[in-house]
């Protein structure tokens, strides 16, 4: 992959609630909007969404993808949400090969389109959606070891002015945001996040401690707490595997009154600072 590319982990909040002007969405609208103006405009982005499973990674392939609206019991308005993007074949094919390449098994798909893990924090970031974009699927069986390998496999690209963006969230515990946000909810989801925050942000963890910290997540402080199920944590290890090092910048962001957090791994230097850029 060459060198001019940023990677970027998000928290993308529920549903089409970030664009329905939801005040528990607040801080997260102004993160994703000013994270658009600071980057430097990306030739096309390639997006790891937490709301595509399949048995192999699959990429969308298609010149137009239309728009999945994948959620339900929202307001009407939430189904006229427009994200015209054009997809990016070319793209989608050197992904395909990457994976290919590094014995992943892999599969293009012409005809899905995006789902709001891509529509609604690319319309926040580039409203403008002149941008090209392909996403990316999970693997179904939810392996933190072979999202990893996935990210790796990625490094093989060579697309200039790339954004690779990781459309999860930090804190994926759906009962929790609908219940009382007790002390005791409110250490638990802490601490999850500040061993988040150091396994990706400490430089001086060697790379093979911060690789095995993410396979065995689970192990982390009230873990399976944040995550019942693992995959919107995955898109993380995407990123990370894709970038081998420890990120840039960690962004914090309280979200439906839940700390949840993202990350940037710099295309500028190790010295540049999305975080600071945002301050």
């Amino acid at each position: 992959m060459t060198t001019d590319n940023d990677v970027l982990f998000i928290s993308h909040g529920g549903g089409p609630m970030p664009l329905l002007g939801d005040p528990g969405h607040r801080e997260l609208v102004e993160r994703l909007s000013e994270m658009g103006g600071a980057l430097k405009k990306p030739s096309a982005i390639l997006v790891i969404s937490a709301h595509w499973e399949e048995a192999v990674p699959t990429i969308t392939a298609g010149a137009n993808p239309p728009l999945i609206y994948d959620y339900y019991g929202f307001p009407p308005e939430a189904y006229d949400i427009q994200y015209p993007c054009p997809g990016e074949p070319v793209l989608a094919r050197q992904v395909y090969q990457a994976l290919d390449k590094a014995g992943i098994p892999a599969r293009l798909d012409d005809k899905r389109g995006f789902d709001h893990g891509l529509f609604v924090p690319l319309k926040l970031m580039y409203p403008e959606a002149d941008i090209p974009c392909v996403q990316l699927s999970l693997v179904g069986s939810l392996d933190a070891g072979v999202h990893l390998a996935i990210g790796k496999a990625l490094q093989a690209l060579d697309y200039d002015n790339l954004l690779v963006i990781g459309s999860g969230f930090s804190f994926h515990n759906m009962r929790a945001f609908f219940t009382p946000n007790t002390p005791e909810i409110q250490a638990r989801n802490q601490a999850f996040e500040d061993w988040l925050d150091e396994t990706c942000s400490d430089s001086t963890m060697p790379e093979s401690r911060r690789a095995e910290r993410l396979i065995h997540w689970d192990q982390a402080p009230h873990a399976r707490f944040c995550h019942p199920r693992e995959e919107h944590l995955l898109p993380l290890h995407v990123c990370y595997g894709l970038a081998g090092r420890a990120s840039d910048a960690h962004i914090p962001a309280t979200i439906l009154g839940k700390k949840s957090g993202m990350f940037h791994w710099s295309s500028e230097s190790p010295l540049y600072s999305l975080q600071d850029a945002l301050s």
